[in-house]
């Protein structure tokens, strides 16, 4: 009988090592860039979505298609590895309204750091525009990501997507 609970217990800890080995094995094979994809992925397309007058919520106002490239900085919780962790998303958007000019360069576009609720439905905070534009970022964005937010769009091949998503999207018409 000893020999079968020296078994018992030896095969429940090897198999609670195991588990727990697979558990971190896992969590730590999502990068932070993969994350950053995934949410870079999530926020364009709640942005895309968004309707005309949840963009005149946030200060813009038209009726024709939105492109939008992203760049996520930071998440709440800070620490969070996975997407169903976060609860907000940090970053640099740029967006592209189609239809008043046919090129990307001459299109009327909005962009700077966001703040993104991923929540159902999801809730989308832009800083105002206008004198005291650096304040009001500095609230939206945690003191942590201060730096990141004022920071310039590096993700040339997100924008180079949302060019060509907007070529399509102008092509349609």
């Amino acid at each position: 009988m000893i020999k079968t609970r020296r078994g018992l217990v030896a095969a429940i800890v090897t198999l609670a090592s195991l588990t727990l080995a697979g558990v971190m094995f896992f969590a730590g094979r999502q990068p932070s860039s993969q994350l950053n994809e995934e949410l870079a992925a999530q926020v364009t397309l709640i942005l895309e979505q968004a309707s005309p007058d949840e963009h005149h919520n946030h200060g813009h106002s038209f009726d024709s298609k939105v492109v939008c490239a992203v760049e996520p900085f930071g998440t709440e919780p800070q620490n969070a590895t996975s997407l169903v962790e976060v609860t907000w998303v940090y970053a640099r958007h740029m967006c592209a309204v189609t239809g008043e000019s046919p090129d990307w360069a001459a299109s009327v576009r909005a962009s700077g750091p966001i703040a993104v609720k991923v929540s159902i439905p999801p809730q989308i905070r832009v800083p105002e525009a206008g004198p005291g534009y650096p304040d009001r970022v500095r609230r939206l964005i945690p003191a942590r990501y201060h730096e990141q937010a004022f920071a310039e769009f590096t993700d040339e091949a997100a924008i180079e997507a949302a060019r060509e998503r907007f070529a399509l999207a102008n092509e349609a018409k």
